[in-house]
């Protein structure tokens, strides 16, 4: 869906419903967010007259991604009201303002929060930052990870999510039906790492909290140091909060965006300010590195598969299917498993990579 005036009329229409007070409602400034990997984003202003009064409010519209998407199921319901719980809490979230789940206005559910202020860090480093600014970027993360590991999960109506009891089961169950899902045949090495996973699981940690889900450095914003927003509450659930520590911990690893900067926390340092923090003991390490890799890796074959089904000619995703194998690897070694397997049909076919670049090459 391209931003255009097909757009703008029923959505127009759908805002003068959700605000009947206003005299007018109209749209400025409809443009689309060009990164991220799920849902589709476009930041607008809603500008609302009452009486002689105007009021301006800078707002992001959450659209669900086209079906199938590279997490399905999909539900924009549930992150709107995770974020709605959150209000209340230590957790920096966007406020979450409407929510339109019937598809019926622009052809797909989506939502709409405010815009927070803030720098993402996706990709580039902070270049301009000081040392001392990137040091406490760092920490503010820490510390807004703990808050989301500390919420009140019963004052915020958030229990109706999961018990949280078999949470590793239930995580490993769902990856493991996803790559059955989507493979072409037989993955030797990933399908050894499942097995692995299965045989060493740990004790979950005694902790029974939020769980993000997907806490990289590149869902966090920052004004001056502190974090302003966590973003993309896609896979939010409750459970064992060290399944985002050991998310967490692979992204750590790419020198990109904040890691990418001579002066950021190692991990070991920014896990020991999560804990003196969040009261939270960080144990079994490679284990929970081990599952995240699992967990990566299952997703970019998603991606790959997405891909060679003619479903998608996202470059990014084309890019992401290589991981397959890479963060297989890793996974294997981080459970002491050095031992080679094959990979078995982890990318696109030829073909359909032949295509896609050819496509790239051909784009003026």
């Amino acid at each position: 869906m391209t931003p255009g005036t097909d757009l703008v009329e029923p959505l127009t229409q759908w805002l003068r419903t959700v605000q009947p007070d206003a005299e007018e409602v109209r749209i400025e400034g409809l443009d689309r967010v060009t990164f991220g990997h799920s849902a589709e984003m476009m930041v607008l202003t809603v500008v609302t007259r009452q009486g002689g009064d105007e009021a301006r409010q800078d707002v992001v519209l959450r659209l669900r991604p086209t079906p199938p998407a590279l997490l399905e199921p999909y539900d924009l319901a549930r992150q709107f009201t995770i974020l709605r719980a959150l209000e209340s809490s230590a957790v920096e979230v966007p406020k979450a303002l409407w929510l339109e789940d019937t598809g019926e206005v622009l052809g797909r559910p989506f939502f709409v929060m405010e815009r927070v202020g803030g720098d993402v860090y996706e990709m580039d480093p902070p270049a301009d930052a000081s040392d001392e600014r990137v040091v406490r970027m760092c920490r503010s993360l820490a510390e807004q990870l703990a808050a989301i590991h500390t919420v009140d999960i019963e004052g915020t109506d958030l229990a109706a999510l999961d018990d949280g009891r078999s949470h590793l089961d239930r995580e490993l169950a769902h990856w493991a039906s996803e790559m059955d899902r989507v493979k072409r045949g037989p993955l030797p090495a990933l399908e050894h790492l499942l097995a692995a996973l299965r045989d060493s699981q740990p004790a979950p940690s005694p902790e029974v909290t939020l769980v993000h889900g997907d806490a990289k450095p590149g869902n966090f914003a920052f004004v001056d140091g502190e974090v302003s927003a966590v973003f993309d509450w896609e896979m939010t659930t409750v459970g064992d909060p060290l399944t985002d520590i050991g998310w967490l911990e692979l992204l750590w690893m790419q020198p990109v965006g904040i890691t990418s900067h001579p002066a950021a926390l190692t991990i070991d340092e920014l896990l020991t300010h999560y804990q003196s923090v969040s009261g939270i003991t960080v144990q079994n390490r490679p284990w929970y590195r081990a599952f995240n890799a699992y967990k990566m890796a299952v997703i970019c074959l998603i991606g790959a598969m997405l891909v060679d089904a003619g479903h998608s000619d996202d470059q990014k995703l084309v890019l992401a299917a290589y991981g397959t194998s890479l963060l297989t690897t890793v996974g294997l070694n981080e459970l002491g498993i050095t031992e080679k397997f094959e990979d078995g049909p982890v990318l696109p076919s030829a073909e359909r990579l032949q295509e896609v670049q050819g496509q790239v090459s051909a784009t003026p």
